[in-house]
């Protein structure tokens, strides 16, 4: 009886490390460039997949880059050498160097002139 207490403490405790080590929000989706964006394609679409703690980016100028989540509500894009935060509901991305990136959730696209 004692042996079986072990196990499945040993059980729960692989269970919760498991998920406890995956992000708390799914960024995978299409985004639009709103701020800042390359080649001035402002509204422009990009890509987001996330697979666990890997992500691969492709931004509004077809540039790819693999990211990975960081502490803080925080990801790196290797490629670029640039950081961004997220918002807690994955609807915003937003660059370091200042660019933002918005979920594109499927309404009317609206270019702002720079």
């Amino acid at each position: 009886m004692r042996m079986r207490l072990v196990v499945y403490g040993m059980l729960a405790t692989l269970v919760s490390t498991e998920a406890s080590a995956q992000p708390g929000v799914n960024l995978t989706g299409v985004y639009r460039c709103v701020q800042l964006c390359q080649l001035g394609h402002v509204g422009w679409p990009t890509y987001v997949t996330q697979n666990g703690w890997n992500i691969n980016l492709l931004n509004e100028a077809g540039q790819p880059s693999r990211a990975w989540f960081r502490w803080g509500g925080r990801i790196w894009a290797e490629n670029w050498n640039v950081g961004a935060v997220y918002s807690p509901d994955g609807l915003i991305i937003q660059f370091d160097n200042g660019t933002i990136w918005r979920r594109d959730l499927g309404g009317p696209v609206v270019r702002r002139r720079q």
